[in-house]
Formats: C-alpha cells, sequence, structure tokens
C-alpha cells in the first residue's frame, strides 16, 4: 500500500547510469578523445568510470596530462554533440517507475554532472521531460561541474521558495559522486545497482539503502 504521505517530496535524479544506459555513445566518444591525443587509452574496465563523473575529472585520473585536459574534453565533445549522446537507452521500467512516483505526490527534476545542454537534449529524446519539473546540469565552461554544484543548481531552482526540509529530499543514483555530492547538503542517496558503480561502492559512499530494480526504487519513494 502507497503512504498517505511518501516519505520524500522531492526526489533528484542522475542520468547516466541511473535513467538510462549511456556507456556506448560515452565509451566511443572517450576512445575517440584519446586517439585524438595519440595517448594509449585506459582498460575496458577503466573506462567504464567515465560514465558519471565529471569528465574532465576523470581523463585527469586516467592518464591525461593536465594541460591536454581541455583538448581531450573538445575532442570528446565534438562527436558526442554531433550524435553519440543518442548511443543510449532507457533502463527498462524507468518512465513506468517515474510516473508512479510522480503520480504520488513526489516531486522530481534530473540532477546530473553532464553538461545541461547535452541533458537537456537526451531526456527530450526519451520522453522524461514530462515526467520532471526540470533537468539540470553542468555547465561547459566547468564553472558549475562538481555534483554537489549540480545539486545546489538544482535546488534553488525548485525549491526557492518552498524548500522541503532536507530529509525529505533524496538524491537517486549509481556512483559515489552522487551519494558524496549530496552529503554536502544534507540530503541522503538511494543508489540504484544497475548502473556504473563498482562492487561495494555505493555502499561505502554512505548510501541510504541500493535499489535492485524499478519497481523497488518506486516503492521505497513512495514509502511503501
Amino acid at each position: 500500500m502507497t503512504s498517505a504521505n511518501p516519505p520524500y517530496r522531492l526526489a533528484l535524479l542522475d542520468l547516466d547510469g541511473t535513467l538510462t544506459d549511456s556507456a556506448p555513445g560515452i565509451l566511443s566518444s572517450v576512445r575517440h578523445a584519446y586517439a585524438t591525443l595519440g595517448i594509449a587509452p585506459p582498460t575496458d574496465e577503466a573506462l567504464r568510470l567515465f560514465v558519471g563523473p565529471p569528465l574532465a575529472e576523470t581523463f585527469a585520473l586516467h592518464g591525461v596530462p593536465a594541460d591536454r585536459v581541455p583538448e581531450a574534453v573538445a575532442a570528446y565533445r565534438d562527436v558526442y554533440a554531433a550524435g553519440r549522446m543518442l548511443e543510449n537507452s532507457l533502463y527498462p521500467g524507468i518512465l513506468e517507475c517515474l510516473t508512479a512516483v510522480r503520480d504520488a505526490g513526489v516531486r522530481l527534476a534530473v540532477a546530473t554532472s553532464k553538461p545541461e545542454v547535452y541533458a537537456r537534449r537526451i531526456t527530450a529524446h526519451f520522453g522524461i521531460d514530462p515526467l520532471v519539473e526540470g533537468v539540470y546540469g553542468a555547465t561547459l565552461d566547468g564553472t558549475r561541474g562538481s555534483k554537489a554544484d549540480v545539486i545546489a543548481h538544482a535546488l534553488a531552482a525548485t525549491s526557492p521558495a518552498d524548500a522541503p526540509p532536507r530529509e525529505e529530499i533524496v538524491m537517486v543514483g549509481d556512483r559515489e559522486h552522487d551519494v558524496l555530492g549530496a552529503a554536502a547538503h544534507g540530503i541522503g542517496c538511494l543508489g540504484v545497482s544497475w548502473g556504473y558503480a563498482a562492487p561495494g561502492e555505493l555502499e561505502e559512499a554512505g548510501a541510504l539503502r541500493v535499489v535492485t530494480t524499478t519497481d523497488e526504487l518506486a516503492r521505497v519513494l513512495r514509502g511503501e
């Protein structure tokens, strides 16, 4: 039975690895960037770590010299923006989950480390827009890049006058930076198991719990 008063009034939703399986387009764009720079790419396992966190940080952690990170990001964006962002798919059951949660009275918004201009194209393409109040992401110039920065941006936009108490706001994400970014604002994070986290990553970061299906996510957000 659905609670008459769901435990959360606002859920902030990560995009890559949470709502969509975006690895194909992201990883092919990352490989293009390494080839453009003439640098050997990381292993396939390491490449999966590019899905979710801020891109510049991840390039710097995987063999790209600091002074060449902007060049790597530019090479990535050349092909990603040209169409590889749509080498992507919704996880099964996501739209049904969001519909059920919204219909239970929980407000929804997307909060992603992906540049907002790209995130908006993706959510529009996959039919997410009608289910959320807004789509909030990073800036292309890096002035808003961390997950904590994006969450601050989303909170300012969604609750300028009637902000729910922090305990009634939750982040939903698949990587540790979702958990840590939410914690920076005193917000808990529900982890999802179908994304790109390493085993134990979400638990070690302090996720409230890790759900394994979209049905379970809907039940938790609705207070069942």
